[in-house]
């Protein structure tokens, strides 16, 4: 199961995924973003069904996972950015976010950790981001989030041990999606080539992750070669939390 499947990191994951061979679950609240992911899995050969399903409604997420049945790895990938500092963030705004981002995650950890314990088993990957480990300018609400991600993952982890339930968060800097253009070509009309290299230029490698390389690191995670990992997050960022000083 991939929340928020049908384009970017999510929609890597879940072809990276269906090519290895998984039977690939993909939860995306746009139509039309998911049917691009079931086209681009079927043009593998490989296995895949999408469900419109709102995360933040945990109604919405218990229907979905019911209908699931059985579930081997969750991927808490849906979510959503805002850029703003403290003061500028208004209730509304952060109501969203934690709406999406947190209330979602926790809805689906809640529906696989159901499904999972009666199997005694199961890999849960969250998307969390270098906004939960250093401090980065105009994201307060979306640290916000990110940081409770980072928070619920080692939780849950120490949680669910015993029912042989692994829960690890990756932690991305900026990754080249179609989310990152349009917010260029919004923000910066006529600006777009040197505001790309700009934050491109913020990661100390020098550019932006490509989407496959984080789903690479996914499918790492929730392999059995990572059968010893839990309660771990992994920065994927070009050295940004570590080098960028």
């Amino acid at each position: 199961m991939i929340t928020g499947g049908g384009s970017g990191i999510g929609k890597a994951i879940a072809i990276l995924f269906a090519q290895q061979g998984a039977d690939v679950h993909v939860i995306e609240l746009r139509p039309e973003a998911a049917q691009e992911t079931i086209t681009a899995i079927e043009g593998v050969g490989g296995q895949v069904k999408a469900y419109g399903c709102d995360v933040s409604q945990a109604s919405e997420v218990q229907k979905t996972f019911a209908a699931i049945g059985a579930l081997d790895i969750l991927v808490n990938n849906a979510g959503i950015a805002h850029v703003g500092n403290l003061e500028t963030t208004s209730e509304e705004d952060l109501e969203r976010v934690y709406r999406v981002n947190v209330k979602g995650a926790y809805n689906c950890l809640q529906a696989a950790v159901k499904a999972m314990k009666e199997n005694n088993t199961g890999v849960i990957l969250n998307m969390a981001s270098v906004a939960a480990l250093v401090g980065i300018s105009d994201r307060f609400a979306y640290s916000m989030s990110k940081g409770a991600i980072h928070a619920m993952t080692m939780s849950v982890a120490k949680d669910y041990l015993g029912a042989n339930i692994r829960c690890n968060s990756i932690s991305p800097a900026r990754v080249h999606t179609p989310f990152v253009d349009g917010f260029i070509a919004k923000n910066y009309p006529g600006q777009e080539a040197e505001m790309f290299q700009k934050l491109s230029r913020t990661q100390p490698i020098g550019r932006m992750a490509k989407p496959e390389e984080v789903a690479a690191l996914a499918l790492f995670l929730c392999s059995d070669e990572a059968g010893f990992i839990t309660g771990c997050d992994y920065p994927i960022d070009g050295g940004f939390t570590r080098l960028n000083n």
